[in-house]
């Protein structure tokens, strides 16, 4: 029986590979400072991030302090299949996927609305005291947010305070689980807005001041500019963030959550990662904790390469 010959390397194939080897080890050597400063990036994110996924194997095995850290025994989907089964499951998945929708629908574009805005400004001491203004909450802690939250909410609150003065009664929002969903959306606006915004004013810069002049010349006034020249200029921005944001869509704010939550309001507060917290932590069930976050992280991920694909298709645009 004959054999197929391996065909040979042609000699300009050869010297192509040699040379952007060549290529790429001399970019190295020019630029190794600016390399260098990748090192202790990559050793955090080995440490911190991918280290610990191989602890996911406790979603598979029976846990037991003192023992292996790798479980005891082999269960299999057991402590995925006691989450979905869970009287609370369908709860706390369903708070979840409305809170997450609720602050995809809000905080994604009202900063993009806000830089248009602040594009439109021709007074630069006002445009840079709104920037620093709304740039500010972002570098608050979570828990001095939290606290001017339930401070501002409560019974002898400033807003109570202000309804009584119109002649209404008071609230007291933070036991009423209707309330709940508005306040944590509208603290979220409030404190992401303006950092938000900051991606797309860099973005806003690099659209060339040309495409304007022409669209005038056209008869464009500013509205139609912004709607066929602006807007298309960052969406490529755009779409960017709405993939990486979907890879958060179930994870949204524990640490607020968490703060501001009580048991009264659990009916539409109580989410997926305070669920997690309280019944896998605390408990100390921490192979129910795993299980329930790696349920959390393959849905984020399903996200990601859905709104990825549904993106490139539709767009055009895409991460990959």
């Amino acid at each position: 029986m004959e054999t197929k010959a391996a065909s040979p390397v042609l000699p300009q194939e050869r010297a192509v590979k040699k040379q952007k080897q060549r290529s790429v080890g001399r970019l190295f050597r020019k630029d190794w400072q600016l390399y260098s400063l990748l090192v202790l990036p990559v050793i955090y994110l080995l440490i911190f991030k991918y280290g610990p996924m191989i602890g996911n194997v406790i979603a598979f095995r029976r846990f037991v302090p003192g023992g292996s850290i790798y479980g005891e025994k082999w269960v299999g989907f057991h402590y995925f299949q006691m989450f979905i089964q869970d009287p609370n499951f369908w709860k706390v998945f369903t708070n979840t996927l409305i809170l997450g929708a609720l602050t995809l629908l809000f905080t994604f574009p009202i900063p993009i609305i806000f830089a248009l805005l602040l594009n439109e400004v021709k007074n630069k001491k006002f445009k840079k005291f709104v920037q620093t203004a709304s740039y500010m909450p972002h570098f608050l802690s979570i828990v001095i947010v939290a606290g001017m939250i339930l401070q501002m909410t409560s019974a002898s609150g400033s807003i109570n305070a202000l309804i009584r003065f119109f002649g209404g009664d008071g609230i007291n929002f933070m036991q009423r689980a209707e309330w709940f969903r508005a306040i944590y959306v509208t603290s979220e606006v409030w404190q992401g807005m303006g950092w938000g915004a900051i991606l797309y004013l860099a973005a806003l810069t690099t659209i060339d001041e040309s495409l304007y002049e022409a669209a005038k010349i056209d008869g464009a006034n500013r509205w139609k500019q912004t709607l066929h020249v602006t807007i298309p200029g960052i969406l490529p921005t755009i779409v960017t963030l709405l993939i990486l944001n979907m890879g958060s869509f179930l994870a949204i704010g524990f640490e607020k959550i968490l703060l501001l939550y009580n048991p009264v309001i659990y009916e539409t507060s109580d989410v997926i990662s305070t669920y997690l917290y309280r019944v896998g932590l605390q408990s100390s069930s921490f192979s129910y904790a795993t299980a329930i976050g790696l349920f959390e992280s393959i849905i984020g991920l399903i996200l990601v390469f859905s709104v990825n694909a549904i993106s490139r298709k539709v767009t055009e645009r895409s991460l990959w």
